[in-house]
C-alpha cells in the first residue's frame, strides 16, 4: 500500500537521508545535519565505563543515535551498568550466540562489534559507500547480515540500498539486492538460516523478502495485514515478528510465513501502547523491548506476545534507536 513517510522519522538517520537524496520527499533533516560534525568526528573510545560486574550478569544495550552511544543495562533489572561512546550514529544492534554485540554505526558506514561486558570495540567492519541501518546474526552459522538503507554521496543517499551478508561475521561480505525492496531497513534470520528483510519501495511502499538459505535471490511476500512504516524484524522462536507504526501507533505483527504468503498468526499483535515510534524492538522471552525514537526518548518494556500497557520504562536518552539482549556466559 501506498503511505506518506512521517516527518517525525527524523530519529532513523539513515531512513531520512535515504528520504533526502534517494526519494522526492523533503528536505534533508537528520542527525548528520542537526549535529554538523558527525561524520567527520573521529572515533574516541577513552568515554566509555562498564561496571567491573557487567560480564558475569545479562546486559541490555540501547542504541542511541543522537548521542553516539551505546547504553548497557543489566537485564532484567534494569540498572545502567556501562556506556560505550564513540561511535556515529549508531542504529540497529543485534547479539550472536557469544553474547557478542554489533551495532551498525549508520554514520561511520562501518559494523563494530563489542564483547559482553567490553568496553573496547573487538572488530569493526567497513561498509564504505552505504548507510547500515539494522543487522542479525544467524545463531546457527554465525553469519552476519546487514541492511543498507542506500548507497551514500556527501551524506545523501542516491541510490538504492542491498543486504550483505558476512560469512562467519568476517571478511568481504556478499551482496544481496532485491528490487521489491529498494530501502532496506531491518532484518531477522529465522532458526533454519533464513533470513526476512522489511523496508520500503521507491520510498512509499511497504516490502518484505526473504532471502531463503542457500539461495542467492530473495522471494518477495505479501503479509495479509496493512503495514505502514517499517520497524524491526526478529524471530521469536515460532514466529516472524514484524514491527510496524503510523504516527504513535505502533505493533508488532506475528506471522507464519510459508512460499510468497505470509499469515498473521495472533490476531491483534502486539500493541505498544504509550509508545512513539518503536523502530527496533527486541523480544526476550516474555517481555518486548522497545525504544521510541519519537518524542519521548525512552525505552519502554511490555508483556509479550499481550502487549498493552507498559510496565517498566526508562527516560533520559536523546534517539534512541535498537535494543539487543546480550546473555552472560555461564
Amino acid at each position: 500500500m501506498k503511505i506518506s513517510i512521517s516527518p517525525q522519522y527524523i530519529g532513523a538517520v539513515a531512513a531520512v537521508a535515504m528520504l533526502a537524496g534517494c526519494g522526492s520527499v523533503g528536505p534533508q533533516s537528520s542527525v548528520f545535519a542537526m549535529r554538523g560534525f558527525a561524520r567527520s568526528m573521529h572515533a574516541d573510545h577513552s568515554r566509555s565505563w562498564m561496571a567491573p560486574d557487567a560480564k558475569n550478569v545479562d546486559l541490555l544495550y540501547i542504541s542511541d543515535a543522537g548521542s553516539g552511544d551505546l547504553y548497557v543495562y543489566s537485564y532484567p533489572g534494569a540498572k545502567l551498568k556501562g556506556t560505550l561512546t564513540g561511535l556515529d550514529a549508531p542504529e540497529g544492534v543485534c547479539v550472536d550466540k557469544s553474547g557478542d554485540v554489533w551495532v551498525a554505526n549508520t554514520g561511520a558506514m562501518d559494523i563494530v562489534e563489542y564483547a559482553h561486558g567490553g568496553t573496547s570495540p573487538i572488530a569493526t567492519l567497513s561498509d564504505p559507500g552505504y548507510f547500515p541501518l539494522g543487522c542479525s546474526v544467524d545463531l546457527t552459522t554465525g553469519n552476519l547480515a546487514v541492511t543498507n538503507v542506500c548507497e551514500e554521496v556527501s551524506g545523501q543517499c542516491v541510490a538504492d540500498g542491498d543486504v550483505l551478508v558476512y560469512a562467519n561475521a568476517k571478511g568481504t561480505p556478499a551482496s544481496y539486492a532485491d528490487s521489491a525492496v529498494t530501502q532496506p531497513f531491518f532484518c531477522g534470520y529465522d532458526d533454519k538460516e533464513n533470513l526476512y528483510v522489511d523496508g520500503l519501495y521507491n520510498d512509499t511502499d511497504f516490502a518484505f523478502s526473504e532471502l531463503p538459505r542457500g539461495s542467492s535471490s530473495f522471494t518477495n511476500i505479501t503479509l495479509n495485514e496493512t503495514m505502514y512504516q517499517p520497524a524491526g524484524v526478529q524471530w521469536d522462536g515460532k514466529y516472524v515478528a514484524v514491527g510496524t507504526y503510523w504516527a504513535y501507533d505502533d505493533i508488532v505483527l506475528d506471522f507464519r510465513i510459508k512460499g510468497t504468503q505470509g499469515k498473521l498468526a495472533r490476531p491483534g499483535g502486539t500493541p505498544l501502547d504509550g509508545a512513539t515510534q518503536v523502530v527496533q524492538f527486541w523480544i526476550q522471552g516474555k517481555v518486548i523491548i522497545g525504544p521510541n525514537h519519537g518524542r519521548s526518548g525512552s525505552v519502554m518494556f511490555w508483556h509479550y506476545p499481550a502487549g498493552g500497557s507498559p510496565f517498566k520504562t526508562l527516560d533520559a536518552f536523546t534517539t534512541p534507536i535498537g535494543a539487543t539482549v546480550s546473555l552472560a556466559k555461564s
